[in-house]
């Protein structure tokens, strides 16, 4: 006699779908929960305080929004600067160059103010059909470090749906309905506003309260893009970054200057400028991992930024940036936006004798590109 299979109900396919969507969620939860831990930092020598961003805007307290700030006070009289990183999470020389400053830095004159995680809503998943790492991990001097790497923008868990189009608010500007949960799109936020402008605000408050003297948010960018290796200023801030650009040359280090474009809304080096009375700059280095032309994206790209198709995007002259078979290696990212930060210092304590900035304990341009990061961190 031949048997027939029986179809199965829709009662038992439903039992068998969800028995395949939990077994899913049960592989991918631990490494989810993982990306919402915060990453674990060193509390360097100077460390003076940890403070959290809803000291100065009550409105994030209590969501992912509200980020560690870091405060090393020399508890001499000087200036006052705020290091921005992590405003995007795919972009890690700049919160990389945020927790080497933050665990080595010894201030002199003067106090910083230091986020390593500016948004840390986007540290906490990664760019949807990117295929990017979740993760890197550095063998430094204190053990083996594993850091995250992040996305672009605020999670859709803190902030959803996306609008057709984002209407930047205080100037109409309109953009791309995703650029609403872009944090440098965000600036100078609003306290009743969305998530991402929530935590614009905060830091924007923070700026306004404490009367910081400068503020640098330390970005990448593709190789591909034209505004890379350079420091990008606000009108008032042009004086600063071009004795810093002097200062960086005599070192050896070629960095480029750009004007913050005055209709371009949204952008801290913009917004913050033109909203407060602090000296807003931005710093981009090259990031193969944010590409259109890369190949595979691993954690060997965050580290090396060796890409044979960037090599041949050099060749056809597409790129923005020299580009060989040595690449751009997280080392050598970090090590300008440190040498930079050090150079601004340096010209702001100039033209501004009675508010110095001056640290100590921060390696060097050379010693971070010869060494790299782990001996620091």
């Amino acid at each position: 006699m031949e048997l027939k299979r029986q179809p199965l109900s829709n009662r038992n396919l439903n039992i068998v779908l969800l028995a395949i969507v939990a077994a899913i969620c049960l592989f991918v939860t631990p490494g989810y929960l993982a990306m919402r831990r915060p990453d674990a930092l060193r509390k360097g020598p100077g460390l003076t305080r940890v403070a959290h961003l809803s000291d100065w805007f009550e409105g994030i307290k209590g969501t992912r929004g509200d980020t560690d700030v870091y405060i090393l006070d020399s508890g001499k009289p000087g200036g006052s600067a705020l290091i921005l990183g992590g405003t995007h999470g795919n972009e890690p020389s700049g919160y990389m160059a945020a927790i080497l400053m933050l665990e080595n830095a010894r201030p002199t004159q003067g106090k910083l103010y230091i986020i390593p995680h500016a948004n840390a809503s986007a540290m906490t998943y990664t760019d949807p059909m990117e295929g990017v790492p979740r993760a890197f991990t550095l063998q430094a001097a204190s053990g083996m470090r594993v850091f995250r790497h992040g996305s672009r923008a605020t999670s859709p868990m803190d902030q959803w749906p996306d609008p057709d189009i984002y209407v930047h608010a205080s100037s109409g500007q309109q953009l791309s309905g995703a650029e609403t949960r872009n944090l440098n799109r965000a600036y100078p936020g609003r306290p009743d506003g969305n998530f991402t402008e929530k935590i614009a605000y905060a830091i924007t408050s923070l700026i306004r309260k404490d009367r910081i003297d400068l503020t640098i948010d330390l970005h990448e960018a593709a190789p591909e893009y034209p505004v890379i290796n350079a420091i990008v200023a606000h009108d008032r801030a042009m004086p600063t970054a071009s004795g810093a650009i002097l200062n960086l040359e005599i070192e050896g280090v070629v960095m480029g200057l750009e004007p913050s474009p005055a209709k371009l809304r949204g952008l801290s080096h913009r917004e913050l400028g033109d909203s407060t009375a602090t000296l807003a700059l931005l710093m981009e280095s090259p990031n193969a991992t944010q590409g259109r032309l890369r190949g595979r994206t691993d954690e060997a790209l965050i580290l090396t930024g060796k890409d044979p198709q960037y090599v041949r995007g050099q060749k056809l002259g597409r790129l923005f940036v020299p580009y060989d078979e040595k690449g751009w290696p997280l080392q050598l990212r970090v090590a300008r936006h440190v040498g930079g930060l050090q150079a601004i210092f340096a010209a702001h304590s100039m033209n501004t004798p009675e508010r110095p900035i001056t640290l100590g304990g921060v390696p060097s341009y050379d010693e971070l590109a010869a060494k790299g990061l782990e001996p620091f961190l």
